[in-house]
């Protein structure tokens, strides 16, 4: 029985990364790597549907993200602290640190960024990419505009400089960050009670360290992206793409955009919420599978 801060059969670790920091990571079974990035606001444990059949014939490996979960939340002492660039090669580190110099990688939300600017800074060692209802940090500021923009309010809110945004989500952290566990499900049983409190517990903890890294994402991350596009850098891996249809109602081609970075890709359009590793499991598990076979 999977618990609200862990998933059953898995044994935890800390993984020392970089600059003092060590990651909460959760690994089991045996065979090729996979790892699995969660997103906002929730922990690895998002993945404890899907990690334990995996590990049937994978070693699968959940950490906690840099600045969530139990892993550390380093202060941020400049961008870079909380850059995509800086959070993928902890995870690099992660799978090296396990013996693992070459791996799939899959990430939810915060997770996919992750990946993504793993795939583009780490093309020898990540074998698959998966990225689960993102556009690219880039791609993502250049869509949001007008009143249909409002669905991201808390991107703006977030990049503020530090200060407000902290002392604002803080000062009412449940209601912020459980907006979105209520908003973006189809299916509110989906994160049970127990879930969302101890998401909601790991995030209160973590306030300063959860803007820093959106903070992050509109700054020094849309730098990096634009100078990978403007290099013709692209992800020269299989790549699949799962995602709402919420390019339909912010006016762009989702497909196409992930299309002009990523040669080989699978995108599909999906239907239910944003938490899709959790309400729809087996879907996210078979799309997984497929990548690896390609």
């Amino acid at each position: 029985m999977t618990s609200a801060t862990g998933i059953a059969g898995f044994d935890y670790r800390r993984v020392p990364v970089a600059d003092g920091v060590s990651l909460n990571v959760a690994v089991a079974g045996s065979g090729s790597a996979v790892v699995l990035l969660h997103g906002l606001p929730q922990t690895h444990v998002m993945w404890r549907h899907i990690a334990d059949g995996l590990a049937a014939d994978h070693t699968v490996i959940c950490p906690d993200l840099r600045g969530y979960g139990a892993s550390d939340k380093p202060e941020a002492i400049d961008e870079a602290t909380y850059a995509k660039r800086t959070m993928a090669a902890d995870i690099v580190a992660v799978a090296r640190a396990l013996g693992h110099e070459r791996f799939a990688l899959a990430g939810h939300d915060r997770g996919a960024l992750v990946a993504f600017r793993a795939g583009l800074d780490h093309p020898a060692a990540i074998s698959h990419l998966a990225c689960l209802d993102v556009l690219p940090t880039l791609d993502m500021w250049e869509v949001m505009h007008g009143r249909t923009a409002a669905v991201g309010f808390h991107l703006y809110l977030m990049a503020q400089p530090p200060g407000l945004p902290e002392r604002m989500i803080g000062a009412c952290p449940d209601a912020f960050f459980g907006h979105f566990l209520d908003s973006w499900t189809s299916d509110p049983g989906a994160v049970p009670a127990e879930v969302r409190a101890a998401y909601l517990d790991a995030c209160r903890a973590a306030v300063p360290s959860i803007v820093a890294d959106y903070r992050a994402s509109a700054g020094i991350d849309v730098e990096h992206d634009r100078a990978d596009r403007d290099a013709g850098h692209r992800l020269r891996m299989p790549v699949t793409v799962l995602q709402q249809d919420w390019g339909a109602a912010l006016g762009f081609d989702a497909a196409a955009r992930w299309r002009a970075w990523a040669p080989e890709l699978c995108h599909t359009t999906v239907t239910g919420g944003h938490f899709m590793a959790e309400e729809t499991p087996a879907d996210v598990t078979q799309a997984l599978r497929d990548l690896l076979a390609r």
